[in-house]
């Protein structure tokens, strides 16, 4: 009979909340897809902010903003509207706020 496995890494007990496990599974969930994994992977890696996203995944616009309104609407995406054009970047405090829960695990 195997030993039961211990912890990796003991969490002290009031990190273990509902609400941080609520949080960590919004985000998870907005992640749940490969091009959403993509577009964070793609505005992440670029300086700046991009409003041609489209032209950089193979779907069309429509598929691309009900992505990207899954990614703002769970705070790891901002956009703002330039003119007729919205421009997209990643927010970096929706992002370290991943890395540091998913880090708790």
């Amino acid at each position: 009979m195997k030993a039961a496995c211990a912890p990796a890494i003991p969490a002290p007990a009031d990190d273990l909340d509902e609400a941080t496990d609520e949080e960590l599974a919004t985000l998870a969930k907005a992640l749940a897809h490969p091009v959403r994994v993509q577009i964070v992977r793609l505005l992440a890696r670029t300086e700046g902010c991009v409003s041609q996203l489209v032209e950089q995944l193979p779907l069309a616009q429509s598929t691309v903003s009900q992505h990207l309104k899954v990614l703002k609407d769970a705070g790891l995406v901002r956009g703002t509207v330039e003119g007729p054009r919205t421009c997209y970047c990643i927010d970096p405090v929706g992002l370290r706020r991943l890395r540091i829960l998913v880090a708790q695990l």
